[in-house]
């Protein structure tokens, strides 16, 4: 199951002041409902450049409901640009991206970021906030009283294997994994749909990645959240995600279920897994085998 929310790096604290200031706009989709068969984030031949270079390139692709896709490639290939996308922190140069058949630009930006949780590598907790307020941000933004905030927070603290007085730390009282935890629970606190995550465990000890990768699939299984999810390790794209998007210079190659990537006779994608050599199989079985 899954992990975590809004805009939350300090490069971009200036967003959370702006959203501040608007406390009554709701927090979720609701009123965007499209068909039942729809799926929740529609890319439809997106591209995206700056400064003159081309960084996405006719990017045709589809999340479905409650399914955790992948995006699969080295630096360079267009994945957290995908993912900015999708919350408007960038906008297509062409193209049009979909979420729950809304047209971004049509969305209000505001109500569309509120609705997706976001989870970063370098978590982006406020340091002077103590866990509970770094976790409480959105739905005290939203005007939830103080003791629903609370509650909740303990409940998604208990969610992410956190003990209850974690709450009154602050970050820095905390190692690496138990600030990704809270990141995760942040993304969690209203509820939202959909979950972007950029590489949320890449900074980790293996350990502690190996942990937080079997607790998000706990959590998945659970919560079934719709989860935009980018790596550029083989093995966690393997054992996390519903189907595999590989993407190399800002295009899609192949979008395939984890057994069938295995097998795929797509140059680039044997490339990846000649590359990541023995126990694939295991990490496609969810590390069961």
């Amino acid at each position: 199951m899954p992990a975590s929310g809004l805009i939350v790096c300090a490069n971009i604290w200036q967003e959370i002041t702006d959203l501040s200031l608007l406390p009554g706009t709701p927090v979720c989709l609701a009123d965007m409902q499209p068909a039942a068969s729809s799926p929740v984030i529609e890319f439809c031949d997106v591209s995206y450049g700056i400064a003159g270079t081309q960084v996405l390139s006719g990017l045709d692709l589809q999340v479905q409901n409650g399914e955790t896709l992948v995006l699969l490639g080295r630096s360079g290939s267009g994945k957290t640009t995908s993912l900015k996308l999708v919350n408007r922190l960038l906008s297509p140069t062409s193209g049009e991206i979909r979420v729950k058949g809304v047209p971004n630009q049509d969305a209000d930006v505001i109500r569309l970021r509120r609705s997706i949780g976001y989870v970063i590598q370098d978590v982006g907790l406020f340091p002077h906030f103590t866990i509970e307020r770094n976790i409480g941000l959105v739905p005290k933004i939203e005007g939830w009283p103080q003791e629903r905030i609370r509650a909740r927070t303990q409940e998604l603290l208990q969610m992410v294997g956190l003990a209850p007085e974690t709450a009154l730390r602050y970050p820095h009282q905390l190692s690496g994994g138990q600030r990704q935890r809270v990141g995760v629970a942040r993304a969690l606190a209203a509820d939202p749909e959909v979950l972007l995550m950029d590489e949320p465990f890449g900074a980790l000890d293996p350990l502690t990645r190996d942990e937080l990768q079997r607790e998000f699939l706990l959590l998945q299984q659970r919560l079934h959240k719709t989860v935009l999810f980018v790596t550029h390790d083989l093995r966690e794209a393997l054992r996390l995600g519903s189907r595999i998007a590989l993407m190399e210079a800002g295009r899609l190659v192949t979008a395939l279920a984890p057994k069938d990537f295995l097998r795929s006779t797509d140059s680039l994608a044997s490339a990846y897994v000649r590359a990541f050599g023995d126990g694939l199989e295991s990490a496609a079985n969810r590390g069961t085998s």
